[in-house]
């Protein structure tokens, strides 16, 4: 069974790792994913200047899912190019997420990153909704597409683009046609839906604070939405650039379902919140048991085959 996957030019030894986000911001965190059975290590979305995020609380569990408006709590991007040579795993590639507060901060920190050798690519963040009064970029197609050839300008290791939910095929024809005239390796779909809202009947409470309860959804719920955008994307990308598919990844075939959907690797995101990084031997194990029932070998004799009714 050949589970492994070249993303951006480094081989991972299968296709699931962490998506940006839960239990990546700390040295501590990052120490867990390089000894857990993550095939990466992807770091919190850093910004210049250290943040402590939204007021809490600020995540919360509910049924089919998980509501969020942390608000990028991180260590900025210098103390993670300190912090990057500690957990350096032989086999396992690093990535840093990039998410800077304006356009030129966006191309300073990819600049910063760009100097060093010790990760081999950067997921630059066009997709937050969680920022107090910030818009989602990734929804101005023409300052997505200023960003993104600002960025691979200066960049000097593999970019990848991480995206919110599209929901009109417009839209999804808007951002390919960006993203097929870039300087890109791949895309990451889809970040969590923004500005939705679960309520605390009991207690007549939001479950959270920030936005005045507001904040991004993860988790199974959104599924249909994270396969729909990778399925999309798969038919309008020029072939070259790779697809990382997330969004509501729970078990092994929610994992084959996004590669028959045409994504190359995936990452987890609530799920790994929720149950540490104990998960990724499991969805590991699980996919393998999926393919095997199936009769494949490899990731290759499924991805992107997915069927019509």
């Amino acid at each position: 069974m050949n589970l492994s996957v070249e993303l951006a030019g480094v081989i991972l030894k299968h296709p699931i790792y962490n998506a940006s986000g839960p239990l990546c911001t700390t040295p501590q965190d990052l120490e867990g994913l390089a000894n857990s059975q993550s095939s990466a290590v992807l770091t919190k979305s850093c910004t210049i200047l250290p943040r402590e995020g939204n007021p809490t609380p600020r995540y919360a569990d509910f049924e089919g899912g998980s509501i969020n408006s942390m608000g990028l709590p991180n260590l900025g991007v210098d103390t993670y190019l300190k912090i990057l040579p500690s957990i350096k795993v032989p086999g396992k590639p690093v990535f840093v997420s990039s998410s800077g507060m304006s356009f030129e901060d966006q191309v300073e920190i990819v600049t910063r990153l760009s100097m060093s050798a010790e990760l081999q690519a950067i997921e630059l963040n066009l997709s937050c909704p969680n920022l107090v009064g910030k818009p989602q970029i990734g929804y101005d197609f023409d300052q997505s597409q200023k960003l993104i050839h600002a960025a691979s300008k200066v960049c000097k290791h593999p970019l990848g683009v991480k995206l919110p939910p599209y929901f009109d095929f417009s839209h999804f024809q808007s951002m390919a046609d960006i993203l097929n005239e870039a300087d890109i390796q791949y895309i990451t779909c889809i970040n969590s839906p923004g500005n939705g809202l679960v309520i605390d009947a009991e207690t007549e409470t939001t479950l959270i604070r920030p936005k005045n309860g507001f904040g991004g959804i993860g988790g199974p719920i959104i599924k249909p939405f994270g396969l729909s955008n990778v399925c999309k994307f798969r038919e309008l990308l020029d072939p070259g650039i790779q697809i990382v598919g997330v969004g509501g990844i729970e078990t092994g075939m929610d994992v084959f379902e996004y590669i028959l959907a045409g994504a190359d690797a995936v990452q987890v995101g609530t799920a790994y919140m929720q149950q540490g990084p104990e998960i990724f031997e499991r969805l590991v194990r699980e996919l393998t048991q999926v393919m095997t029932r199936k009769g494949y070998a490899s990731l290759s004799q499924f991805r992107g085959k997915l069927k019509v009714a």
